[in-house]
């Protein structure tokens, strides 16, 4: 390798982020690493200060002494406040709120609760609605009443079972997730993943991976993305919560052992990082990256075609590749004149032309020297 300045571990990778909260602050995550991220919003929060579902649980709320409340998110807690405010009943929900047990999901929603003068009772460790489900079944909930804040969508698991152990569960609906005002940027997004161009997904919210996957059943395209995510798409997701719309459809997920989105960049880095192969050419150390190769310590991109040749030459290190093999692998398909075409554009691309080498009317192979230990791509 070569002496020059180190490369950021994220660099030639490129990320999608479907997020509507914290996107910027993911995306500026990631940026600093090296990557180069693409937005497509999956979704926007719809806050509803004025609906009447909330002012009607609210007021059910007040109406009689409520045992337990459960705050899930600092922004749902902060907006029903706020709502609370505008309707003229904000000391009255204050004041009924100090009388009961006030349980936060997390430390955003432990804030909020903080912020306004309460105190929670408990908070899980885990930050997981989980385990705050298991502390109030434990705690025994028959025949009490027990508010619940809804995080943007119905919990019906967690609704449900308080209900089968005979509690009577107010829902507070403060604000709920909708599709993007604009679907382009999304639509785009799902295009970049099928057509080879998105390396990794870290995702922050199950309505948002819904609503990828709905997008995509819509314009025909679901179980291309779905194998796309399976087989070559690092999907990273910040909690069990979120990979759930993921894992029903058998796509396999990484996570942090903490939610949080500083963890969550650094696992899908960590991910990245350790499935990039590594091999030694015609005397030149290699490591492939999303959109680019490391050749000697020098990142150098590769465009789409040849990057899909390179990763097939280098799933069989050392041994010759079929043109037919080769052209299966292009984005699109093809024919077999693009292989030639790629392979020309690849050698360019790594700036030694040694490295892939023709073998007469059979194909090409990489002049490997050796393979490292990481995945193959």
């Amino acid at each position: 390798m070569t002496g020059g300045p180190a490369i950021p571990p994220l660099a030639g990778f490129s990320v999608g982020i479907t997020a509507a909260r914290r996107a910027e602050e993911l995306g500026a995550l990631l940026v600093r690493k090296g990557a180069t991220v693409r937005y497509g919003p999956a979704i926007r929060i719809v806050p509803l200060a004025d609906d009447t579902d909330l002012h009607a649980a609210t007021r059910r709320l007040l109406a009689e002494p409520v045992d337990a409340v459960v705050a899930t998110t600092g922004i749902g807690f902060r907006g029903w406040m706020e709502a609370a405010e505008g309707w003229g009943v904000g000391e009255e929900l204050l004041g009924r709120l100090r009388e009961t047990s006030l349980m936060t999901r997390g430390p955003k929603a432990k804030g909020a609760v903080r912020a306004v003068g309460l105190s929670e009772k408990y908070s899980p460790v885990s930050e997981s609605n989980a385990e705050v489900l298991q502390h109030l079944l434990e705690s025994g909930v028959a025949g009490r009443r027990v508010a619940v804040q809804l995080h943007g969508e119905p919990l019906p698991y967690f609704v449900d079972s308080l209900r089968s152990a005979g509690a009577e569960v107010i829902e507070i609906p403060v604000y709920r997730w909708v599709g993007p005002a604009d679907p382009g940027p999304l639509d785009r997004l799902i295009d970049a993943v099928l057509d080879g161009s998105i390396d990794a997904m870290p995702l922050t919210s199950a309505p948002a991976a819904a609503s990828m996957l709905a997008m995509a059943k819509r314009t025909g395209r679901r179980a291309a993305l779905v194998d796309a995510l399976s087989r070559r798409v690092v999907v990273a997701c910040v909690g069990p919560i979120t990979a759930g719309p993921l894992a029903a459809l058998g796509i396999p997920v990484v996570q942090p052992e903490r939610s949080r989105i500083g963890a969550l960049a650094r696992t899908l880095g960590q991910t990245l990082g350790d499935r990039s192969p590594r091999l030694r050419a015609a005397g030149r150390d290699i490591e492939l990256r999303g959109q680019a190769a490391v050749v000697d310590g020098e990142l150098r991109e590769v465009a789409p075609a040849p990057m899909a040749v390179l990763r097939a030459l280098s799933a069989e290190p050392g041994r010759v590749v079929s043109r037919r093999k080769l052209t299966a692998a292009l984005p699109g398909g093809g024919e077999e004149h693009a292989v030639e075409t790629a392979i020309g554009r690849l050698r360019t691309s790594l700036g030694e032309g040694s490295l892939v080498q023709t073998v007469v009317k059979r194909g090409y192979r990489l002049a490997v020297d050796k393979v490292e230990g990481a995945e193959s791509a």
